[in-house]
C-alpha cells in the first residue's frame, strides 16, 4: 500500500548551512529535453493557461529554452525528444513519464489534450532501450509531474487531487519496489506536485505548504524533520521556485525572492536564475521543462 501518514503540520524551516561537496563530480544526470519548435497556448488545462491562449512569444520561449538547456548542459547529459506539430505540450517532459535504471512508467494523460503525446514518448523511450512497464490505461498519472524521487529517503512523493489518480502510488512500489508517499493537492494552481513541491539532496524539501490539505502536511511533518524543511511563501511559489532542477551542484529555477535565495545558500545550494515566463503562461518553468533519468539507487545529484 502507499505510504500516507498523519501527525501535525509542519513549522517553518530553520535552515541550517551546509556545504555541498567540493569533490568533481564522478556521475553526470541525463535529463531529457523536447525543444519549443511547437509551443504555443492554444487551449486551457490548468488556471496559468486561462487568458493566454495566443499569448505566448515563440521566439522569447525559444532564447528562454535554449539559455535553461545551456546551463543543463554544462553539467549534464541531455537528450531530446523530437517535438510534434500540433502538440503544444511536449515541450514540458517532465510529465512523460517516471524512469529509474532501465524501467519507465509512461503518462496516462489526464487531459484529452496531452494524451496524443503518449505514443511519441513511447517510441523515444524504446529507441533509448527502456522497458516500459504496464499500467492501468483508466488510471491517471503524469509522470514525474506528479511522482518525485526522495534519494536520500528512498521513496517516492506522489501528489494526486488534479491530475494523478490515488490509486497511482500503490502502482510506482510494486513497479519500483520502494514506497510512494501520497501528498493531496488542494489549490488548482499547483496541479502537479512538482509545481509546489521539490526534494533536494541532503534529504532537503522546498514546498509551499498552502498547496496540500491537513493530512499531507502531517505526512510531510513526520517524514522530514524540520531542520530539512524550507517552507516558502505564496509569492514565491506564484513565481514557480518550487519548479527547480537541481543538477551538477546547482539548484536552477525561475525566480526566488532575496529571502529565499538566502536561505537557499544557508542550507548549501547554489541557486541560479533563467527566466521561463513564456512557459508559465502554459503553467510550467524548469521543471516541468525537463525529465531526469533517475539512477536504480536513486543517485543524488551532485
Amino acid at each position: 500500500m502507499a505510504t500516507d501518514i498523519s501527525s501535525a503540520p509542519a513549522p517553518r524551516s530553520k535552515a541550517t548551512p551546509k556545504p555541498r561537496s567540493s569533490a568533481p563530480m564522478t556521475t553526470r544526470d541525463r535529463i531529457v529535453m523536447c525543444a519549443p519548435d511547437h509551443y504555443c497556448v492554444d487551449y486551457v488545462i490548468n488556471p496559468w493557461m486561462e487568458h493566454q491562449i495566443g499569448q505566448a512569444d515563440l521566439a522569447r520561449a525559444r532564447k528562454e529554452w535554449d539559455a535553461l538547456r545551456s546551463l543543463l548542459a554544462q553539467r549534464a547529459e541531455l537528450l531530446f525528444v523530437r517535438p510534434e506539430p500540433g502538440l503544444p505540450d511536449m515541450v514540458f517532459t517532465a510529465n512523460a513519464g517516471l524512469a529509474f535504471d532501465r524501467t519507465v512508467v509512461l503518462a496516462r494523460f489526464m487531459t484529452e489534450e496531452r494524451r496524443p503525446e503518449e505514443p511519441f514518448f513511447q517510441a523515444f523511450f524504446e529507441a533509448q532501450g527502456f522497458s516500459v512497464a504496464p499500467w492501468p490505461d483508466e488510471i491517471p498519472f503524469e509522470g514525474a509531474g506528479d511522482a518525485l524521487p526522495d534519494a536520500k529517503r528512498e521513496l517516492i512523493w506522489c501528489g494526486h487531487g488534479w491530475r494523478t489518480s490515488p490509486e497511482a502510488p500503490p502502482l510506482l512500489e510494486a513497479i519500483f519496489d520502494r514506497p510512494a508517499v501520497s501528498l493531496r493537492l488542494v489549490d488548482p494552481r499547483f496541479y502537479h506536485l512538482d509545481t509546489c513541491f521539490c526534494p533536494l539532496s541532503d534529504g532537503w524539501l522546498m514546498y509551499y505548504p498552502g498547496a496540500f490539505d491537513a493530512e499531507s502536511l502531517e505526512t510531510i511533518a513526520r517524514l522530514a524533520p524540520p531542520e530539512r524543511r524550507l517552507e516558502i511563501q505564496l509569492a514565491d511559489a506564484l513565481h514557480f521556485a518550487c519548479n527547480a532542477v537541481e543538477s551538477g551542484g546547482r539548484l536552477i529555477l525561475n525566480e526566488a525572492s532575496a529571502g529565499l535565495q538566502h536561505r537557499l545558500r544557508e542550507a548549501g545550494f547554489e541557486p541560479m536564475l533563467t527566466p521561463l515566463g513564456e512557459f508559465i503562461k502554459a503553467g510550467g518553468a524548469a521543471k516541468c521543462l525537463t525529465l531526469k533519468l533517475n539512477a536504480t539507487r536513486m543517485e543524488e545529484a551532485r
